[in-house]
C-alpha cells in the first residue's frame, strides 16, 4: 500500500466510528482524499489480459469484482462486491489453500423467466444470496434485467425477457429473494443497454415514450417493489449523455419519482468523466482508477465541484456499508449447503424449460423407451450458461448423457464414443490457437457430420433419437447471424436422423440447448417434439431428463417470441449486425465516431419489442410469446371482474382436465379503446400467475389485478402518464396467441405528469401503426 494510503489508515483519538456516531459525524469527521477513495473502488489491473481485482478484493474474497476502500480509523470496512445473475462468481482455488470454493451455477435469466414463477425466482435468490454471505460477499451484482431487444444481443441469455412487466416481476422476485439473506444486491445495467458491441460508446437514441415504457418499466418494478440496495449504471450513452454522467435518470426519475433510497454505483469502468458522474448521482465508480481520484479531488479543491456534492455520495455509500454482513460482523462459514441447493436450481431449471412442440404425445417418453441415440455436440458438452460476468465456477454440470443414465436411460456408447472422439480432437485444435479469455464464449466445434449409414444403424439399435442444437454466447459480444440460423450441417443431422429413424417407425426430439432464440420455422416440423431446455445451470441434463421421463409436466413459457426470421424483428433495421469494432475490457468506448448500430443506435421500432411489434403488425411467428406445452390439458372458466379502488381484479378457475398432474401459466392482456388509432400495441401483458401443481381433475382459482394506472401509456407532449377513458378489454389466456376468455372494463380517463426528461437530442424515423 502506497505511503500516502497508509496515512489515511492512520487512527486518531476520538475519531467517530461509523455505526456509533451520527453518520453526520462520520462524514464531517472524514478527510477530503478519504472521501474520494470512497467514492471509487479499489482498483484493477487492467495492464494485461488477466483483469484480476487488486487491492482488498484479493485478500478478503478472491475472484470478486471489487470492494470498497477502507478505512478503519473511522470504522469504516471494505465490502466485497461479487457478480453475477446466475451464481456468485468466485474463485474456485485459491493459493496455499486445499480447500474448494465452488458455488452453484443456477439457471439463466432467461430460463427462470421462462418459469413466470416469482415464488420460485424468490426461492432462487435466496440460495444465490445464502452464497453470497456464506462466502464473505456483501453485494451481488445481479440481477440484469435489460430487454430483449434483438435476438442477436450477446448478453440476451443474462435478463429475462422482451416485456418489462414480465423482466420487472422477476427481477424484483430474485431481488427480495438474495436481499433476504442481509445481502445487497445491484440491478443493471441501468439503462437501454441492449447491445454489446462498442457498449461504452454506443449512443441508445430512444424516444422518451420508449424509454418510459419499455426500457425503464422493469427497472422501476424493480425498486419500487423489491428495493434493491444498489443500482448499477451502464456503459452506453442515452440520448447522448452516458447514463452514468445522467443526472436526470439516476437523480430526477430513479430518485425524485421513483423514490430509489440506495446507492448507484458505475459497471466496471464505465463513463469518462468522473466529475460529472459525481454530480449526476453515480455515488461510486468501480474498480476505481488513479485519474479518476485525481480529477475529484482537484474538483473540489478547485470549486468545481461542491464539497456537499460529494458528501452525499459519500454518505449514500456509508448507508450501504452499514447494512452489509462485512459491517455487521457475520462469521461467514465458506461451507454454503452446496447440495441443497443444487435441488434448488435443479427444480427451477425444469420450471422454466418449454416445450414448443409434442407430436403424437412423443414426450413424455414411453414406458418401452430405454436406449436412446444422442446426437449433436452439446449432448455431450452441455452448456450451463453464457460467459463473461454471468459465469459461474460450479464443481460439476450434468450432462444429458449423464442426467438421462441417472434417470435409467441407456445411451448408445457406440455413438458417444464417435462423438468424444470429435470433440477431444476438435479441443486439441482450438488449443493450438492460444489461450481463450475468460469472457470469450464457450468452444463450441462445428457440428460433426452423420452420414445416413450412421443414422440407420442407430435407429436399428436404439428406442428414439434426442437432438442437441447447442448456442454459446457471452458478454462484450453480439451474436452472428449465423448463429441465429442453423447451418448446413445441423440441417443434415436433423434431415438425416429423421428420415432414418422415422423410417424405423420411431421417434425423434430435438433438445434446444440456447441463451437465445434461434430459427425454428425452417425445420421445425422435422423433429416430434422440440424442448427448449436454455441453459440450465450445473444441474441441466438432470432436469431435462426430468421432462422427458415425465417425472415432471414441463410448465414453462416463453418469454419471448421466435420469429420466423431474423428480419421480422422490427429492431433488425437498426441492430450491430456483423459489426465487430475492436473489444477491450472497457469495451472501447468509442465516442467520436458516426457509425450507424455501432457509435449510435436508433430505437425506431419504439414502443413496438418483441410480441408488441408482431401482434399489433400482423407478422407471423414461429413460436408466441407466452407459448408452452404441458403434458396435461387446463380448462378456464368464464372469468368475473371486481372493481376495487381503481383496481381491476379478474378471477378465473383452472381446472386440469388430463390425466397428468401440472401447473399453469395464466396470462392476462389488456386491449386499449382504440388501440390502433392511438398508436398502441395491440395487446400487453399487464399481469400474470402461475397456479401450483393441479392433480388431474383439480382446480384452482387464480387471481389477477391490473390498477388503472397500469394501463397508461407515456404522452410525450404533456409529459404525462395517461390512461385513456373508454371501454378496456382483459384477455385471459395460456399466450399471447391462445385467449380463452374475456371480459371488459369502463376504465376513466385519468393522467400523472411526471418530468419531462430524457428526450432524444436527435430526430427518429418512429415506427407508428
Amino acid at each position: 500500500m502506497a505511503a500516502a494510503a497508509l496515512a489515511l489508515c492512520a487512527c486518531g483519538p476520538g475519531a467517530p466510528q461509523l455505526g456509533e456516531a451520527p453518520l453526520d459525524e462520520v462524514v464531517e469527521a472524514m478527510k477530503l482524499k478519504e472521501k474520494v477513495r470512497l467514492v471509487i473502488g479499489t482498483g484493477m489491473d487492467i495492464s494485461t489480459e488477466d483483469t484480476t481485482v487488486v487491492g482488498e478484493t484479493d485478500k478478503i474474497v478472491p475472484g470478486a469484482a471489487g470492494t470498497t476502500y477502507a478505512i478503519p480509523r473511522l470504522g469504516i470496512p471494505a465490502v466485497v462486491l461479487a457478480d453475477g445473475p446466475a451464481g456468485l462468481r468466485i474463485y474456485p482455488r485459491r493459493e496455499g489453500d486445499t480447500a474448494t470454493y465452488h458455488c452453484t451455477h443456477f439457471p439463466i435469466a432467461t430460463l427462470l423467466a421462462s418459469t413466470w414463477n416469482t415464488a420460485l425466482v424468490d426461492q432462487v435468490g435466496q440460495a444465490i444470496g445464502n452464497e453470497a454471505l456464506e462466502y464473505g460477499t456483501d453485494i451481488l451484482l445481479a440481477p440484469a434485467l435489460n430487454i430483449h431487444r434483438n435476438p442477436l444481443c450477446g448478453r440476451n441469455f443474462e435478463y429475462f425477457s422482451e416485456d418489462p412487466l414480465l423482466a420487472g416481476k422477476m427481477a424484483a422476485a430474485y431481488v427480495r429473494g438474495v436481499q433476504s439473506n442481509g445481502v445487497g444486491t445491484s440491478v443493471k445495467h441501468f439503462a437501454a443497454n441492449n447491445q454489446e458491441t462498442n457498449r461504452a460508446g454506443n449512443d441508445s437514441r430512444v424516444s422518451q415514450r420508449a424509454l418510459r415504457e419499455i426500457y425503464l418499466k422493469g427497472f422501476e418494478t424493480a425498486v419500487k417493489e423489491a428495493a434493491p440496495w444498489t443500482v448499477m449504471s451502464s456503459y452506453n450513452r442515452l440520448n447522448g449523455t452516458s447514463a452514468s454522467e445522467n443526472e436526470a435518470l439516476l437523480t430526477t426519475v430513479l430518485r425524485d419519482e421513483w423514490g430509489f433510497q440506495g446507492m448507484v454505483m458505475t459497471d466496471w469502468l464505465g463513463g469518462k468523466d468522473a466529475v460529472a458522474q459525481m454530480k449526476a448521482g453515480n455515488d461510486m465508480l468501480q474498480p476505481g482508477k488513479e485519474e479518476q481520484y485525481e480529477a475529484i479531488l482537484e474538483a473540489v479543491e478547485k470549486g468545481k465541484l461542491k464539497e456537499e456534492v460529494l458528501d452525499r455520495n459519500v454518505r449514500r455509500i456509508l448507508e450501504m456499508i452499514m447494512k452489509t454482513p462485512k459491517f455487521k460482523g457475520y462469521p461467514y462459514s465458506d461451507k454454503p449447503d452446496l447440495e441443497a441447493h443444487a435441488a434448488v436450481t435443479r427444480r427451477s431449471a425444469t420450471e422454466g424449460m418449454v416445450l414448443l412442440k409434442n407430436d403424437s404425445a412423443v414426450l413424455p417418453l414411453s414406458s418401452e423407451v430405454k436406449r436412446i441415440s444422442l446426437f449433436g455436440r452439446t449432448s455431450y458438452r452441455f452448456i450451463a450458461g453464457g460467459t463473461g460476468s454471468g459465469n459461474v465456477s460450479s464443481l460439476h454440470t450434468v450432462s444429458l448423457p449423464e442426467g438421462l443414465e441417472n434417470a435409467g436411460y441407456a445411451v448408445d456408447d457406440s455413438l458417444r464414443s464417435i462423438y468424444e472422439e470429435y470433440w477431444a480432437t476438435e479441443t486439441a485444435r482450438d488449443a493450438q490457437k492460444g489461450k481463450r479469455g475468460w469472457f470469450s464464449p464457450a468452444f463450441l466445434p462445428a457440428e460433426m457430420a452423420i452420414d445416413s449409414t450412421l443414422a440407420t444403424a442407430q435407429a436399428a439399435r436404439t428406442d428414439v433419437a434426442l437432438i442437441t442444437l447447442g448456442r454459446a454466447s457471452g458478454e462484450f459480444a453480439d451474436r452472428e447471424l449465423g448463429d441465429f440460423y442453423l447451418d448446413k450441417k445441423e440441417t443434415e443431422l436433423l434431415e438425416t436422423v429423421c428420415r432414418a429413424f422415422h423410417t424405423a417407425g420411431k421417434k425423434v426430439v430435438v433438445v434446444l440447448n440456447v441463451g437465445g432464440v434461434i430459427e425454428t420455422a425452417s425445420w421445425k416440423d422435422l423433429p416430434d417434439g422440440i424442448l427448449c431446455a436454455w441453459q440450465g445451470g450445473q444441474e441441466g441434463g438432470n432436469s431435462v431428463a426430468d421432462l422427458l421421463s415425465g417425472r415432471v409436466s414441463p410448465s414453462g413459457k416463453l418469454p419471448m417470441t421466435f420469429p420466423v426470421n431474423y428480419e421480422d424483428a422490427a429492431s433488425s433495421y437498426n441492430f450491430p449486425l456483423g459489426q465487430r469494432p475492436e473489444a477491450s475490457y472497457a469495451a472501447g468506448g468509442k465516442h467520436a465516431g458516426n457509425v450507424k448500430n455501432v457509435d449510435y443506435t436508433n430505437y425506431e421500432e419504439d414502443v413496438y419489442v418483441g410480441y408488441r411489434y408482431f401482434d399489433s403488425f400482423g407478422k407471423a411467428v414461429s413460436y408466441p410469446f407466452g407459448h408452452g406445452l404441458s403434458y396435461t390439458t387446463f380448462e378456464y372458466a368464464a372469468p368475473t371482474l371486481e372493481t376495487r379502488d381503481s383496481t381491476y381484479i379478474i378471477k378465473v378457475e383452472v381446472k386440469n382436465t388430463g390425466q397428468r398432474p401440472g401447473k399453469e401459466v395464466v396470462q392476462l392482456y389488456a386491449t386499449a379503446p382504440d388501440a390502433g388509432l392511438m398508436n398502441k400495441p395491440e395487446r400487453e401483458l399487464k399481469a400474470f400467475a402461475k397456479t401450483p401443481e393441479l392433480q388431474p381433475g383439480e382446480s384452482a382459482t387464480v387471481s389477477l389485478a391490473v390498477k388503472a394506472a397500469d394501463l397508461a401509456s407515456f404522452d410525450e407532449e404533456k409529459s404525462a402518464w395517461v390512461t385513456d377513458g373508454g371501454t378496456y378489454r382483459f384477455l385471459v389466456g395460456a399466450s399471447l396467441c391462445d385467449i380463452r376468455a374475456e371480459v371488459e372494463a369502463q376504465v376513466p380517463a385519468s393522467s400523472r405528469k411526471v418530468h419531462d426528461v430524457l428526450g432524444p437530442q436527435n430526430a427518429l424515423n418512429i415506427l407508428r401503426r
